[in-house]
């Protein structure tokens, strides 16, 4: 793994430059306090470990600016010493990360070899799935197919996209909206009647269909119902005049995927055991 601290992107060069302009400021304060405030062998000790400190920073500054000057042809905008081919890529931790690859493989579920893989520099997984599960599809030379991957991978558009390659995405959702933990109603506790288009909340009222809008690149139906009263478990479900449910003009998609999931099948427990 090449160190952060051997990775250079325009940002962290110009922070750094940042930093040492003021070091240098602060030790330019600190020669004049010497020269007005000190005498005698003690001020001369102190200017010199002064001096060299002053010296190793202007050092530095003239590096960041040679490594600036090379960052305009650096065709991704970074550079790494230790290993050119690396690259930063930020983790789940909050201001983290770390200066690698993310390696993609393609596990076959009965003979466990490895189909196709990958070496990218992507910190996030998520709009790989159709990439890998297209070349492996073609290695193994079928006409359909079926991935499984971890929630890492979860996109609506991904999913679409390898069931127009003919290829059948089971992937799990994540549930980041945390409402579940502070004991509010998340869109999972509303039933979709496909017959009749509607969502049952979980006091049996359904949310029926009024307008449709472009929500992340995404054609979304919304439903909602006024018939919320101050007996309902409102509390639970919104504090608005009525709760709304969206709807993803391929949501069936997504719904296929996670009745998948929890089929007797257990296709995630077959994922976990091949890769």
């Amino acid at each position: 793994m090449n160190n952060r601290d051997r990775n250079f992107t325009k940002g962290e060069v110009a922070g750094r430059l940042a930093h040492l302009s003021a070091e240098v400021g602060r030790y330019i304060e600190e020669a004049d306090r010497i020269d007005r405030q000190e005498t005698g062998e003690a001020r001369a000790e102190r200017a010199a470990h002064l001096t060299g400190r002053f010296h190793r920073v202007r050092q530095e500054v003239e590096r960041l600016l040679a490594m600036q000057d090379a960052l305009t042809d650096a065709p991704d905008g970074q550079i790494s010493l230790t290993d050119p081919d690396a690259g930063a890529m930020a983790t789940r931790a909050q201001h983290s990360g770390h200066v690698g690859y993310n390696v993609q493989n393609v596990v076959d579920a009965e003979t466990h070899l490895i189909v196709t893989h990958e070496v990218t520099n992507q910190g996030h997984d998520r709009d790989l799935l159709t990439k890998m599960a297209t070349q492996a599809k073609a290695v193994l030379q079928r006409e359909d197919m079926h991935i499984l991957a971890d929630k890492g991978y979860f996109s609506a558009l991904e999913i679409l996209a390898c069931h127009k390659a003919g290829i059948t995405a089971t992937v799990p959702r994540s549930d980041t909206s945390g409402a579940r933990s502070k004991g509010h109603f998340v869109k999972a506790d509303f039933a979709y009647d496909h017959d009749a288009d509607i969502y049952r909340c979980p006091a049996g009222r359904a949310l029926t269909y009024r307008t449709t809008s472009e929500q992340q690149g995404l054609l979304m139906r919304r439903y909602w119902t006024n018939a919320c009263k101050a007996r309902d478990p409102r509390s639970r479900c919104t504090t608005g005049k009525e709760r709304r449910v969206s709807r993803w003009e391929h949501e069936h998609l997504v719904e296929a995927s996670n009745a998948r999931r929890r089929s007797p099948a257990a296709p995630m427990s077959v994922r976990r055991s091949t890769v």
